[in-house]
């Protein structure tokens, strides 16, 4: 039973993956939009003349004029980044990172769905057939945490594939595929670099699956209980679309820092853009407040949901299908 729940959930988080891999891609852009590296300001000095020191008298301040900096970029919709993806890089872009994701589904969404089905069925209630929600959130988030653990090399290089176009040609890193992103980041920066952002990711997972599929669980129970749907599709869709919205608002905060922690650009010799996690959400909130946290929200609901429909749906198809197995 155990390994026809991880085969289940690897089938049905694919196919959901895959099919709403450009609305990924999009909010990953939306994520960065407004994101500056900014030289350390501590490293950087104002210089006064070579007499001044001279010519002034204690307790004179030289005033040095300086230059503005420059306005930041008007932030945009999903549907107009969307749109520029395909005017400057072709429809093909919106896949960018595509053989990624399919990784990162294979290893990450097939572990935390197999788990989260293991201890589903050791927790359930024999008698009543019914799993308090507690128990669902804490078996979401043993194997979010597990599964995002397995699966961090794949989600950074997908991140890092579909954020590359954004950047100036002289700047990207052009991954053939993801073994090409995953075999140059462990030669060029290390076999850790693999693992940048895993306690981001892992956080995030843990939340995404205590929110997604206990909420899931328990909006489908509710609705069969009080019968206002049978046990079809319609359930199906309603139930996974309201854990999809309760995933994405749980999320959203972690994902943005998440996304800018694994895409930073690590220069040798030259301090990272972001000491940690922290470190980024202070920077990003400071320099963009704390709606920055939301950025690409709306791409992400609109990921999410379909996401999520296209997963529930799906793995309930496929249950069917391998009922006698």
């Amino acid at each position: 039973m155990g390994l026809k729940g991880f085969a289940e959930g690897g089938i049905a988080s694919i196919i959901a993956g895959c099919s709403t891999h450009p609305l990924d891609l999009i909010k990953v852009r939306m994520q960065l939009q407004g994101e500056t590296h900014a030289t350390n300001p501590a490293a950087v000095q104002t210089l006064r003349p070579a007499l001044a020191f001279h010519t002034t008298t204690p307790g004179t301040t030289l005033h040095v004029p300086q230059q503005p900096l420059p306005a930041p970029a008007p932030r945009v919709g999903p549907i107009v980044v969307g749109v520029r993806i395909v005017q400057q890089e072709g429809v093909a872009a919106l896949f960018s990172g595509v053989s990624a994701t399919i990784l990162r589904q294979t290893l990450y969404s097939t572990t935390r769905m197999g788990l989260y089905d293991i201890l589903k069925q050791k927790w359930t209630d024999p008698h009543t057939k019914t799993m308090p929600l507690s128990s669902k959130i804490a078996a979401g988030l043993i194997a979010g945490g597990i599964g995002a653990a397995v699966g961090n090399p794949a989600d950074v290089a997908m991140v890092r594939m579909q954020a590359d176009g954004r950047l100036p040609p002289a700047q990207r890193r052009n991954y053939k595929s993801v073994v090409d992103a995953i075999t140059r980041m462990a030669k060029q920066e290390g076999i850790t670099s693999l693992w940048r952002g895993s306690s981001l990711t892992v956080n995030r997972a843990m939340l995404v699956t205590a929110s997604q599929l206990a909420s899931y669980d328990q909006f489908k129970e509710m609705i069969l209980e009080k019968r206002l749907m049978s046990d079809g599709l319609g359930t199906h869709v309603t139930a996974s679309f309201a854990a999809g919205f309760v995933a994405a608002v749980a999320s959203n905060p972690v994902d943005v820092i998440k996304t800018r922690v694994m895409n930073m650009k690590v220069e040798a010799g030259e301090a990272a853009p972001y000491a940690g996690a922290l470190d980024c959400a202070v920077k990003t909130v400071k320099a963009e407040g704390p709606m920055a946290l939301y950025k690409g929200f709306i791409p992400t609901i609109s990921r999410q949901g379909p996401f999520t429909i296209v997963l529930f749906v799906t793995l309930e198809q496929v249950r069917k299908l391998l009922k006698n197995f």
